[in-house]
Protein backbone atom coordinates (compact mmCIF):
# COMPACT_ATOMS: atom_id res chain seq x y z
CA UNK A 1 0.00 0.00 0.00
CA UNK A 2 1.67 3.14 -0.93
CA UNK A 3 2.18 6.18 1.69
CA UNK A 4 0.90 8.73 -1.24
CA UNK A 5 -2.67 9.77 -1.52
CA UNK A 6 -4.53 11.57 -3.97
CA UNK A 7 -4.85 15.03 -2.85
CA UNK A 8 -8.27 16.78 -2.04
CA UNK A 9 -9.82 19.92 -4.15
CA UNK A 10 -9.76 21.97 -1.27
CA UNK A 11 -6.40 21.17 -0.14
CA UNK A 12 -4.90 21.47 -3.87
CA UNK A 13 -6.54 25.42 -3.86
CA UNK A 14 -5.12 26.09 -0.44
CA UNK A 15 -1.57 24.69 -2.01
CA UNK A 16 -1.64 26.92 -4.84
CA UNK A 17 -3.29 30.22 -3.05
CA UNK A 18 0.53 29.63 -0.60
CA UNK A 19 2.37 29.25 -3.54
CA UNK A 20 0.92 32.02 -5.50
CA UNK A 21 1.51 34.21 -2.11
CA UNK A 22 4.87 33.61 -2.42
CA UNK A 23 5.57 33.77 -5.72
CA UNK A 24 4.07 38.01 -4.98
CA UNK A 25 6.29 38.26 -2.08
CA UNK A 26 9.16 37.06 -4.02
CA UNK A 27 8.57 39.50 -7.05
CA UNK A 28 7.95 42.35 -4.39
CA UNK A 29 11.28 41.77 -2.68
CA UNK A 30 12.91 42.23 -5.93
CA UNK A 31 11.52 45.37 -7.28
CA UNK A 32 12.28 46.88 -3.69
CA UNK A 33 15.54 45.67 -4.74
CA UNK A 34 16.09 46.99 -8.32
CA UNK A 35 18.17 49.87 -9.22
CA UNK A 36 16.77 52.65 -10.55
CA UNK A 37 17.63 53.71 -13.60
CA UNK A 38 18.76 57.06 -14.55
CA UNK A 39 16.50 59.03 -16.73
CA UNK A 40 18.19 62.12 -18.61
CA UNK A 41 16.22 65.22 -19.41
CA UNK A 42 16.77 67.80 -22.40
CA UNK A 43 15.27 70.27 -21.10
CA UNK A 44 16.78 72.87 -18.86
CA UNK A 45 16.79 72.17 -15.41
CA UNK A 46 15.30 74.42 -12.82
CA UNK A 47 16.75 76.31 -9.62
CA UNK A 48 15.16 75.03 -6.46
CA UNK A 49 15.05 77.62 -4.09
CA UNK A 50 16.59 76.65 -0.73
CA UNK A 51 13.01 78.16 1.24
CA UNK A 52 10.61 75.54 2.31
CA UNK A 53 7.66 76.07 0.79
CA UNK A 54 4.49 76.43 2.77
CA UNK A 55 1.90 73.61 2.04
CA UNK A 56 -1.58 74.99 2.71
CA UNK A 57 -2.93 71.16 3.22
CA UNK A 58 -1.09 67.64 4.75
CA UNK A 59 0.58 65.70 1.81
CA UNK A 60 -1.00 62.36 1.31
CA UNK A 61 1.01 59.33 0.65
CA UNK A 62 0.13 55.62 -0.55
CA UNK A 63 2.44 52.73 1.32
CA UNK A 64 2.10 49.76 -0.81
CA UNK A 65 2.48 46.81 1.92
CA UNK A 66 1.99 43.71 0.05
CA UNK A 67 -0.35 42.57 2.16
CA UNK A 68 -3.46 41.58 0.25
CA UNK A 69 -7.23 43.19 1.60
CA UNK A 70 -5.47 45.71 3.87
CA UNK A 71 -6.87 48.93 4.89
CA UNK A 72 -6.33 51.75 6.73
CA UNK A 73 -8.93 53.80 8.02
CA UNK A 74 -8.98 57.72 9.59
CA UNK A 75 -9.90 57.50 13.34
CA UNK A 76 -13.51 59.51 14.08
CA UNK A 77 -13.41 61.94 17.08
CA UNK A 78 -16.45 63.27 17.72
CA UNK A 79 -17.19 66.60 20.47
CA UNK A 80 -20.09 66.88 22.25
CA UNK A 81 -22.39 69.95 21.01
CA UNK A 82 -23.53 72.58 23.43
CA UNK A 83 -27.39 73.77 23.35
CA UNK A 84 -27.49 77.21 24.58
CA UNK A 85 -30.46 77.76 27.06
CA UNK A 86 -32.52 80.99 25.35
CA UNK A 87 -34.48 81.50 28.74
CA UNK A 88 -31.56 81.14 31.08
CA UNK A 89 -29.79 83.59 28.60
CA UNK A 90 -32.91 85.82 28.50
CA UNK A 91 -33.08 85.16 32.38
CA UNK A 92 -29.78 86.72 33.08
CA UNK A 93 -30.12 89.18 30.78
CA UNK A 94 -32.98 90.60 32.95
CA UNK A 95 -31.57 90.69 35.96
CA UNK A 96 -28.71 92.51 34.65
CA UNK A 97 -30.85 95.18 33.08
CA UNK A 98 -32.72 95.45 36.22
CA UNK A 99 -29.73 95.69 38.55
CA UNK A 100 -28.20 98.56 36.03
CA UNK A 101 -31.88 100.28 36.45
CA UNK A 102 -31.58 99.79 39.72
CA UNK A 103 -28.34 101.49 40.53
CA UNK A 104 -29.01 104.52 37.57
CA UNK A 105 -32.14 105.60 39.98
CA UNK A 106 -30.30 105.41 43.27
CA UNK A 107 -26.20 105.99 42.67
CA UNK A 108 -25.87 109.37 43.86
CA UNK A 109 -23.07 109.36 41.12
CA UNK A 110 -25.57 110.31 38.50
CA UNK A 111 -27.74 113.09 40.63
CA UNK A 112 -27.28 116.61 39.58
CA UNK A 113 -25.39 118.59 42.01
CA UNK A 114 -26.27 122.21 40.60
CA UNK A 115 -27.20 123.70 36.78
CA UNK A 116 -24.82 125.77 35.03
CA UNK A 117 -26.85 128.66 33.76
CA UNK A 118 -25.40 130.66 30.63
CA UNK A 119 -26.30 134.10 28.91
CA UNK A 120 -28.41 135.52 31.52
CA UNK A 121 -28.28 139.33 32.29
CA UNK A 122 -31.08 140.21 34.62
CA UNK A 123 -32.10 136.91 35.82
CA UNK A 124 -29.88 135.00 38.50
CA UNK A 125 -28.68 131.96 38.43
CA UNK A 126 -30.60 131.08 41.55
CA UNK A 127 -34.36 132.05 39.72
CA UNK A 128 -33.58 129.67 37.16
CA UNK A 129 -32.56 126.59 39.46
CA UNK A 130 -35.38 126.94 41.48
CA UNK A 131 -38.15 126.53 38.54
CA UNK A 132 -35.65 124.16 36.81
CA UNK A 133 -35.92 122.00 39.85
CA UNK A 134 -33.35 119.01 38.88
CA UNK A 135 -30.93 119.61 41.87
CA UNK A 136 -30.90 116.45 43.44
CA UNK A 137 -32.38 114.04 40.79
CA UNK A 138 -31.08 111.73 39.41
CA UNK A 139 -29.80 112.46 35.38
CA UNK A 140 -32.16 110.08 33.48
CA UNK A 141 -35.01 111.83 35.06
CA UNK A 142 -34.12 115.15 33.48
CA UNK A 143 -36.22 116.31 30.55
CA UNK A 144 -35.11 119.20 28.20
CA UNK A 145 -38.09 119.96 26.46
CA UNK A 146 -40.30 119.63 29.74
CA UNK A 147 -37.62 122.44 31.55
CA UNK A 148 -37.51 124.72 28.29
CA UNK A 149 -41.35 124.95 28.61
CA UNK A 150 -41.18 125.44 32.26
CA UNK A 151 -38.69 128.28 32.33
CA UNK A 152 -40.87 130.29 28.94
CA UNK A 153 -43.98 129.95 31.13
CA UNK A 154 -42.48 131.31 34.32
CA UNK A 155 -40.31 133.90 32.07
CA UNK A 156 -41.89 135.91 29.80
CA UNK A 157 -38.60 137.98 29.52
CA UNK A 158 -37.04 135.09 28.43
CA UNK A 159 -36.88 135.29 24.54
CA UNK A 160 -35.21 131.39 24.02
CA UNK A 161 -34.44 128.88 26.72
CA UNK A 162 -32.16 125.69 25.71
CA UNK A 163 -31.38 122.61 28.22
CA UNK A 164 -28.46 120.28 27.58
CA UNK A 165 -27.98 117.15 29.61
CA UNK A 166 -25.16 115.19 30.03
CA UNK A 167 -23.44 112.28 31.68
CA UNK A 168 -23.11 111.51 34.38
CA UNK A 169 -24.36 114.62 36.12
CA UNK A 170 -24.56 117.81 34.37
CA UNK A 171 -27.09 120.39 33.27
CA UNK A 172 -26.56 123.00 31.12
CA UNK A 173 -29.37 126.09 30.38
CA UNK A 174 -28.87 128.22 27.53
CA UNK A 175 -30.86 131.07 27.69
CA UNK A 176 -31.50 134.45 25.70
CA UNK A 177 -33.20 137.12 27.58
CA UNK A 178 -35.26 140.44 26.19
CA UNK A 179 -33.99 143.83 25.75
CA UNK A 180 -36.54 146.59 26.82
CA UNK A 181 -36.92 149.36 25.49
CA UNK A 182 -39.89 151.22 26.77
CA UNK A 183 -40.76 151.71 30.26
CA UNK A 184 -44.95 152.04 30.33
CA UNK A 185 -46.43 153.36 33.29
CA UNK A 186 -49.97 153.50 34.32
CA UNK A 187 -51.19 154.55 37.22
CA UNK A 188 -48.94 153.17 40.45
CA UNK A 189 -47.83 150.30 38.14
CA UNK A 190 -45.06 150.07 35.15
CA UNK A 191 -43.32 147.67 33.20
CA UNK A 192 -40.69 146.95 30.40
CA UNK A 193 -41.90 146.61 26.82
CA UNK A 194 -39.56 144.81 23.95
CA UNK A 195 -39.16 145.53 20.38
CA UNK A 196 -42.22 142.61 19.69
CA UNK A 197 -44.82 144.66 22.31
CA UNK A 198 -44.55 141.82 24.84
CA UNK A 199 -44.73 143.05 28.33
CA UNK A 200 -42.16 141.48 31.17
CA UNK A 201 -41.30 142.63 34.80
CA UNK A 202 -38.75 145.52 35.36
CA UNK A 203 -35.49 144.01 37.21
CA UNK A 204 -33.37 146.65 38.61
CA UNK A 205 -32.44 149.92 36.35
CA UNK A 206 -32.01 149.79 32.71
CA UNK A 207 -30.71 153.17 31.23
CA UNK A 208 -32.11 154.62 27.68
CA UNK A 209 -35.72 153.78 28.07
CA UNK A 210 -38.57 155.56 26.52
CA UNK A 211 -40.78 156.79 29.48
CA UNK A 212 -44.32 156.41 28.36
CA UNK A 213 -47.05 157.61 30.78
CA UNK A 214 -50.60 155.74 29.55
CA UNK A 215 -54.07 156.81 30.40
CA UNK A 216 -55.47 153.75 29.10
CA UNK A 217 -54.55 150.33 27.71
CA UNK A 218 -52.80 150.18 24.20
CA UNK A 219 -54.23 148.11 21.57
CA UNK A 220 -53.20 144.64 21.86
CA UNK A 221 -51.08 142.39 19.45
CA UNK A 222 -51.01 139.44 17.75
CA UNK A 223 -49.16 136.39 19.24
CA UNK A 224 -46.23 134.86 16.81
CA UNK A 225 -47.58 131.91 16.02
CA UNK A 226 -44.29 130.38 15.18
CA UNK A 227 -43.13 130.50 18.73
CA UNK A 228 -46.13 128.91 20.73
CA UNK A 229 -44.16 129.93 24.30
CA UNK A 230 -44.21 133.25 23.48
CA UNK A 231 -46.20 135.34 25.59
CA UNK A 232 -49.21 136.94 23.32
CA UNK A 233 -47.95 140.89 22.97
CA UNK A 234 -49.41 143.74 25.09
CA UNK A 235 -49.05 145.95 22.71
CA UNK A 236 -48.94 146.31 19.22
CA UNK A 237 -45.90 145.95 16.98
CA UNK A 238 -46.80 149.12 15.54
CA UNK A 239 -47.03 151.38 17.81
CA UNK A 240 -43.69 150.23 19.47
CA UNK A 241 -42.36 151.55 16.22
CA UNK A 242 -44.31 154.62 16.16
CA UNK A 243 -43.08 155.40 19.64
CA UNK A 244 -39.34 154.73 19.18
CA UNK A 245 -39.55 156.83 16.06
CA UNK A 246 -40.77 159.57 17.79
CA UNK A 247 -38.66 159.35 20.70
CA UNK A 248 -35.82 161.46 19.48
CA UNK A 249 -38.03 164.77 19.14
CA UNK A 250 -39.24 164.51 22.67
CA UNK A 251 -38.35 167.81 24.65
CA UNK A 252 -35.74 167.45 27.32
CA UNK A 253 -37.25 167.03 30.84
CA UNK A 254 -40.58 166.09 29.54
CA UNK A 255 -42.28 162.36 29.44
CA UNK A 256 -44.71 160.68 26.83
CA UNK A 257 -48.09 160.59 26.84
CA UNK A 258 -50.45 158.07 25.70
CA UNK A 259 -54.27 158.02 25.45
CA UNK A 260 -56.59 156.22 23.12
CA UNK A 261 -58.23 159.11 21.23
CA UNK A 262 -55.36 161.36 20.68
CA UNK A 263 -52.54 158.66 20.75
CA UNK A 264 -49.05 159.63 21.45
CA UNK A 265 -47.92 163.49 22.40
CA UNK A 266 -46.36 165.46 25.36
CA UNK A 267 -46.80 168.45 27.13
CA UNK A 268 -44.34 170.84 25.55
CA UNK A 269 -42.04 173.26 28.17
CA UNK A 270 -43.11 176.03 26.30
CA UNK A 271 -46.69 175.26 26.69
CA UNK A 272 -49.05 173.12 24.83
CA UNK A 273 -50.19 169.82 23.87
CA UNK A 274 -49.01 167.47 21.85
CA UNK A 275 -50.87 164.75 19.79
CA UNK A 276 -48.99 162.25 17.10
CA UNK A 277 -51.64 159.33 16.96
CA UNK A 278 -50.35 155.68 17.14
CA UNK A 279 -49.46 155.36 12.79
CA UNK A 280 -45.82 154.66 12.47
CA UNK A 281 -45.05 154.19 9.14
CA UNK A 282 -46.20 158.08 8.40
CA UNK A 283 -44.07 159.18 11.74
CA UNK A 284 -41.12 160.59 9.87
CA UNK A 285 -43.87 162.62 7.98
CA UNK A 286 -45.60 163.98 10.96
CA UNK A 287 -42.33 164.85 12.49
CA UNK A 288 -41.33 167.07 10.12
CA UNK A 289 -44.98 168.56 9.70
CA UNK A 290 -44.86 169.44 13.27
CA UNK A 291 -41.67 170.68 13.15
CA UNK A 292 -42.12 173.33 10.52
CA UNK A 293 -45.61 174.32 11.98
CA UNK A 294 -43.58 175.35 15.67
CA UNK A 295 -40.96 177.05 13.41
CA UNK A 296 -44.10 179.23 12.46
CA UNK A 297 -45.87 179.64 15.11
CA UNK A 298 -42.26 181.07 17.15
CA UNK A 299 -41.46 182.75 14.09
CA UNK A 300 -44.54 184.99 14.59
CA UNK A 301 -44.78 184.57 18.09
CA UNK A 302 -47.69 182.50 18.95
CA UNK A 303 -48.06 180.13 21.57
CA UNK A 304 -51.09 177.96 21.15
CA UNK A 305 -52.38 175.48 24.00
CA UNK A 306 -53.06 172.18 21.51
CA UNK A 307 -51.14 170.95 18.46
CA UNK A 308 -52.15 168.17 16.41
CA UNK A 309 -50.46 166.60 13.46
CA UNK A 310 -52.24 162.82 13.72
CA UNK A 311 -53.35 163.88 10.30
CA UNK A 312 -50.00 165.15 8.56
CA UNK A 313 -52.07 166.41 5.12
CA UNK A 314 -54.44 168.02 7.84
CA UNK A 315 -52.67 169.53 10.88
CA UNK A 316 -54.14 172.11 13.05
CA UNK A 317 -53.70 174.08 16.15
CA UNK A 318 -55.83 175.80 18.93
CA UNK A 319 -55.53 178.46 20.94
CA UNK A 320 -56.01 179.21 24.40
CA UNK A 321 -59.10 180.40 25.94
CA UNK A 322 -59.23 183.67 27.92
CA UNK A 323 -61.59 185.75 30.15
CA UNK A 324 -63.19 188.00 27.26
CA UNK A 325 -63.32 185.55 24.76
CA UNK A 326 -66.68 183.27 24.62
CA UNK A 327 -65.22 180.40 22.04
CA UNK A 328 -62.25 178.59 21.23
CA UNK A 329 -60.45 179.88 18.53
CA UNK A 330 -59.15 177.09 16.21
CA UNK A 331 -56.84 177.62 12.98
CA UNK A 332 -56.41 174.89 10.65
CA UNK A 333 -52.82 175.08 8.83
CA UNK A 334 -51.96 173.88 5.53
CA UNK A 335 -49.80 170.66 5.55
CA UNK A 336 -47.04 172.55 3.39
CA UNK A 337 -46.72 175.49 5.28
Amino acid sequence: MSDRRELSRAELVRRRRAQRTAKELEQTAKRALKPIVPVTSRTPTVPISSKPRLVSRPRRFNIALGLPEFHLHRPKISMPRLHANWRLVSILFSLLLGVAIYLAFTLSYFFVPSATVLGNVRLSRDEITTVLGVVGQSIFTVQPDELETRLRMNYPELLSAEVNVYLPNHVYVTVSERQPLILWQKGEGYTWIDQSGVAFRPRGLEAGLVSVVAVDEPPAGLSDLTDPLSPPPYMQKELVDAILALSPLLPAGTTMTFDSTQGLGWVDPRGWQAAFGTSAHDMPLKIRVYQSLVDSLMARSVYPEYINVVYPDAPFYRMAVTETEESTEEETVDSEQ
